[in-house]
């Protein structure tokens, strides 16, 4: 018989998390916006520290035993990151700032470089806009590339018969689409997007920005080409993300910035590029983020991800039950996979009224229209709405004050 999964100790992880223990007006801290940038356990503090105050230099370059210390450091970073996402090579691991800055490489290089005037890349209404303006701007420079866009259901999933309609055409060369909603908490089904692209001729590409925290992920498994997400929702620091990319993909990509570090041979009349992934790390990298982002991965592989995994779907079955209960309240979307992202308008309240009224009872929640302004215009909610996103330090007790306060704040506006 196989064991049972383990459970999260929330209780203990919170302890993990010294931001936890403030008050905010008075009142104990309710976190509820990890899904804009998730809070820093202990273990990554302290190893950013540790790297600073012991084993700081740069990374690369140096004949001494600090720069050796240091790019040990970065490059088990890179490692660490390959191994969290199932990765084949540690070359296939690219380090950028974020992940808007991954799929400014992906259209700048691959885009430019390997799509053919004529094709299309093919993106949803549910995208980041880190998903949707570097295509855009890809459209908008006069290369012949399109960009189309599949439909997302009243319920909030993606269309797939709309894909498949758009796939049929022959001319997408890119499919660029979300693996989980920052809005909607959609869990999209990758591997069956990615099967369906490849067997139209398409490259595909996952914004992992919100579902590498949520869920294990494996890229192989799922056929990613580009796989992107970011250190500081995964409970690491600012200024340091993940572009995975096939090998010989990024073999073929030329370079997105130039400058120290990703060149081979410069002279003043030329310059040849390393081989990736250094081709696409010009110049000084994060180097002390590299360091507190495999101390976030190595802290959420020790809890489990499958522990988290069923700690958030129990969230979020607690969140559907709690939050219906809210009269006046209006949750976006009823995806049948959803990770920890809820999305909601209370009736008569603006959101960002709301969000200071929950905001004196130490609740945070965002509000506005989240960087996908397509997806709020498409359930006509342009003046935005306000959000509460999980994390793996929430707990049913948060919720609880959330739909409290919510009740509280419709008798307040009324």
């Amino acid at each position: 018989m196989d064991a049972a999964p383990a459970r999260l100790d929330v209780a203990r992880v919170r302890q993990d998390f010294p931001i936890l223990a403030t008050t905010v007006h008075g009142r104990p801290l309710v976190f509820l916006d990890s899904g804009a940038s998730a809070q820093k356990p202990r273990a990554v503090i302290e190893a950013m520290t540790r790297c600073m105050e012991t084993a700081y230099a740069n990374v690369h370059r140096g004949a001494y035993r600090l720069s050796e210390l240091a790019t040990e450091a970065y490059e088990a970073a890179r490692a660490a990151a390959q191994r969290f996402l199932g990765a084949e090579h540690a070359e296939e691991i690219v380090f950028t700032r974020n992940s808007t800055e991954a799929f400014n490489l992906v259209a700048h290089s691959f885009g430019r470089a390997l799509l053919k005037p004529g094709q299309a890349v093919l993106v949803s209404e549910m995208e980041h806009h880190a998903n949707l303006v570097p295509w855009q701007m890809l459209r908008d420079a006069g290369r012949g590339i399109g960009l189309r866009v599949v439909r997302v259901t009243d319920q909030g999933e993606l269309d797939l018969d709309d894909l498949a309609r758009h796939l049929s055409r022959g001319d997408v060369g890119l499919v660029s689409v979300t693996h989980m909603s920052n809005v909607l908490g959609t869990v999209t089904p990758a591997s069956a997007i990615a099967r369906m692209a490849h067997a139209a001729g398409a490259r595909v590409m996952f914004d992992g920005s919100q579902a590498a925290v949520h869920r294990a992920v494996d890229v192989r498994a799922i056929g990613a080409d580009f796989y992107a997400f970011t250190g500081h929702k995964l409970y690491g620091p600012t200024g340091i993300g993940v572009l995975y990319a096939r090998r010989e993909l990024l073999e073929a990509m030329p370079p997105f910035l130039g400058g120290g570090d990703m060149i081979e041979t410069v002279t003043l009349e030329r310059s040849t590029w390393a081989a990736p992934p250094a081709r696409f790390e010009a110049g000084t990298p994060a180097i002390v983020e590299a360091v507190g982002l495999h101390a976030a991965i190595d802290y959420v592989n020790a809890l489990g991800m499958e522990a988290i995994e069923a700690h958030e779907r129990d969230l979020v079955e607690h969140a559907c039950a709690t939050l219906a209960q809210v009269k006046g309240l209006a949750l976006l979307g009823a995806p049948q996979d959803r990770g920890g992202v809820f999305s909601f308008a209370l009736e008569g309240v603006h959101p960002h009224d709301l969000a200071t009224f929950l905001d004196r009872r130490g609740i945070c929640v965002r509000a506005g229209r989240h960087c996908a302004e397509p997806l709020h215009a498409r359930f006509g909610l342009e003046g935005g709405t306000a959000r509460a996103s999980f994390g793996l330090y929430t707990t049913r007790g948060e919720i609880d004050a959330l739909a409290a306060a919510l009740d509280a704040a419709r008798g307040f506006f009324a």
